[in-house]
Parts: structure tokens; C-alpha cells; sequence
């Protein structure tokens, strides 16, 4: 097992104690929330963006060149949040799920210390004393996983990259 299917097996695990743990977690299937407001062009290693990259290869020519007009428009776009490029904006889902980059399999169930829960929704019901006994995962640990995976570049840059040497 490589580094990286070994950190995705640690985030499942603690993904699904939580959703075991609470059977009404907000993320799931058709919750899109994070995906359209991302604070930045999300950062992926290189091991990161080569599995992503076998999930873009996979997909259909017409979404595949929704998603390189999505990453164009993200390049030149000046304001923030931003909507992931790769999301479906009909269905609210992701088309490379499977190969998603570790933050996305992290949001919402993962924190740094003094650094917030992130999602708002989330973080509205801890406010109001919910989700006390929620266990959650320790991102510092994510961080230092994911500084051995090879050199972090911008989404936009790895898919430009790519679409270069498909040329």
C-alpha cells in the first residue's frame, strides 16, 4: 500500500466512525456546500494530483471539457470563495469522487487546533453545543502525511500542465 492510499484509509476511518457515530452528519451525498466555497484554488501534491489525474482521464470528452472551461475561468477569477471546477453543478456531485484530493476528503471532519471546523453549517452547531462528542481528526497529522507526497502545485497549474502534454 502507498503513502497515499494508507492516508485515505486513516481519513475513511475516521470519516466513517463519525458518520457512524452520528447518523445526521450534514456532509454526504448532494451537500455541495464546500465545493462552492472554496477559499482558494485548492493545493494538491503530486501524489495527490496523479490520482487525480487517472480520474479525469476516465471521464467522458463533454465533461472533460466542462471541467478544463471550469479550471480556465478559475485561473483569471480575482474574487473569493471560489466553486471547485471538477464539481457537477446539476447533480451537486463529484465526478472523480474516488480520486478526490485529500482535503476534500478531510473537510468537515478534521480540524487544526485553534483553526475552526471550517464548514459554517458545521460550526453552527457547535456553537449551539451540539457535536460535543464528536471525535474529531487532527489535520496536523493530515499535514505532515501529505509534506511527503511530493511537491504541491495549484489545481489550475497541474490540470494546465497536463492539458499541455496532451497537445
Amino acid at each position: 500500500m502507498n503513502q497515499l492510499t494508507q492516508l485515505h484509509a486513516d481519513i475513511d476511518r475516521r470519516v466513517d466512525f463519525i458518520r457512524a457515530e452520528t447518523p445526521d452528519w450534514l456532509c454526504g451525498k448532494g451537500c455541495a456546500n464546500c465545493c462552492r466555497k472554496l477559499s482558494d484554488v485548492p493545493l494538491l501534491t503530486a501524489a495527490e494530483w496523479r490520482l487525480l489525474q487517472k480520474g479525469l482521464a476516465a471521464l467522458p470528452a463533454e465533461r472533460l471539457a466542462q471541467v478544463s472551461e471550469a479550471m480556465s475561468r478559475l485561473v483569471s477569477q480575482p474574487a473569493r470563495p471560489v466553486v471547485c471546477p471538477m464539481l457537477d453543478q446539476v447533480s451537486n456531485a463529484c465526478p472523480v469522487y474516488a480520486q478526490r484530493p485529500v482535503a476534500c476528503r478531510t473537510y468537515g471532519f478534521y480540524v487544526q487546533r485553534e483553526l475552526g471546523l471550517y464548514c459554517g453549517d458545521i460550526e453552527a452547531q457547535v456553537a449551539e453545543g451540539k457535536l460535543a462528542e464528536v471525535v474529531w481528526g487532527n489535520h496536523d497529522v493530515i499535514d505532515r502525511e501529505l509534506a511527503a507526497l511530493g511537491e504541491v502545485r495549484a489545481l489550475t497549474e497541474w490540470f494546465a500542465r497536463w492539458q499541455k502534454e496532451q497537445a
